[in-house]
């Protein structure tokens, strides 16, 4: 036995891209926001997270520029040493107002922050409860946390089921500390968390509420401000988290809570003493992306009306988009191949999205994932419509 024999075994890869339907890794030669450049020709791009449109944003680049010209491109450095720049602790501070809570901490990525502050958070007597379908980021931070302090137990509960969440907090030992993960915008399907009603479980069995709002800040709320402005129920969620790759055109990610929980976890997260802090640039674009959408909130509202306009018009052409309340809007295959196919008929006619299959969604959920900008055109979605009724009709799917 070798332990790469699994390496020369995996094929399935190498089999799609000889069949011309691999649909990952595929590479972009120009990024024009809504419009990009692959394959050598233009193609509309809806599988994007680059919600609001601002990472080709003229103010947030120029931002960018100044803060190399400032501080160079790297903090060299963890935050925890040498690489906290003033930058950083301005962020934090804004950060922490526009989600009303005391304190945020800043991370390198969004998927060091939940692996950083749900991991550091656990000990030997925890039990976190986990909605089955959260970012993978989650499951792989309460897995460090499990590794660090064996003895710590997770629970999982069925998707936005508050009913099955209810019952797993009922058969869980009342004196153990407890807490509740769960996205606030589930990200491949585009539903938006029951918090109203987890906020009241939880209250009942005395768990502690962690948001992921990776894909709810700067998309949903009358501000954008996320899930908690959405239900209105900022004071009810202890931890919030959200990644800079998405809204905020840059790259990181933030955790948001009281001053003494923020404290702890900065000095003991491992993913944050041990890895470089995020660069200038990528800092000062999320301050200027922060500052655009508080000053600008009807960019929140266009993309909401952009969204409400796709899941209606995807509808009445047929297609099953799930549960989406929000600009991702996936549309259910529910078979593996037939989603492949699906993808590149679209891409050769001039649409990319992304091919979403299991393990991310259960295999009988395959499904081709949408996602609008604020910055598509009314021309743009019009000419999505129609090649996706084109298309749709061609291989029976509507």
């Amino acid at each position: 036995m070798d332990v790469f024999d699994k390496c020369r075994d995996f094929k399935a890869a190498e089999d799609y891209k000889e069949r011309g339907l691999y649909p990952y890794f595929f590479p972009i030669a120009e990024n024009h926001g809504p419009h990009v450049i692959m394959d050598g020709r233009e193609v509309i791009m809806i599988g994007s997270n680059n919600y609001l449109g601002l990472t080709k944003d003229p103010r947030v680049q120029e931002a960018a520029i100044k803060a190399i010209e400032k501080f160079g491109t790297s903090c060299s450095g963890s935050r925890f040493l040498n690489g906290t720049l003033e930058l950083h602790e301005e962020l934090e501070a804004r950060l922490a107002r526009f989600v009303k809570k005391e304190a945020a901490l800043v991370f390198s990525t969004g998927y060091q922050t939940n692996l950083g502050a749900i991991s550091t958070l656990m000990d030997k007597k925890t039990i976190l409860i986990t909605d089955k379908t959260n970012h993978a980021s989650i499951f792989d931070g309460i897995f460090l946390g499990s590794g660090i302090n064996m003895g710590a137990k997770i629970r999982r509960f069925k998707h936005n089921d508050m009913d099955d969440l209810e019952n797993v907090l009922e058969r869980t030992n009342p004196e153990l500390p407890k807490m509740v993960i769960t996205d606030g915008v589930f990200s491949m399907e585009g539903d938006i968390v029951h918090l109203p009603r987890m906020v009241e479980i939880c209250k009942k069995y005395n768990a502690r509420i962690y948001l992921d709002d990776a894909h709810g800040l700067g998309v949903i709320g009358a501000t954008g401000r996320g899930t908690m402005e959405h239900y209105q129920l900022f004071d009810e969620v202890d931890l919030v988290m959200c990644t800079f790759s998405k809204s905020f055109a840059s790259l990181g990610g933030f955790v948001a809570g009281t001053k003494e929980v923020i404290n702890y976890i900065k000095h003991h997260s491992r993913p944050l003493i041990f890895s470089a802090a995020i660069p200038p640039a990528n800092i000062a674009a999320v301050l200027k992306s922060l500052e655009i959408i508080e000053q600008e909130p009807e960019i929140v509202t266009h993309l909401q009306e952009i969204g409400a306009k796709m899941r209606r018009e995807f509808k009445a052409l047929g297609f099953d988009t799930g549960e989406s309340e929000t600009p991702i809007i996936p549309i259910l295959v529910r078979n593996v191949e037939k989603t492949f196919f699906f993808w590149k008929a679209l891409f050769d006619a001039g649409i990319y999205t992304n091919a979403v299959v299991s393990p991310a969604v259960p295999p009988d959920r395959s499904l081709l994932r949408t996602s609008f900008m604020a910055t598509h055109s009314d021309d743009d979605l019009n000419i999505v419509l129609e090649t996706f009724k084109k298309v749709g009709k061609q291989l029976g799917i509507i």
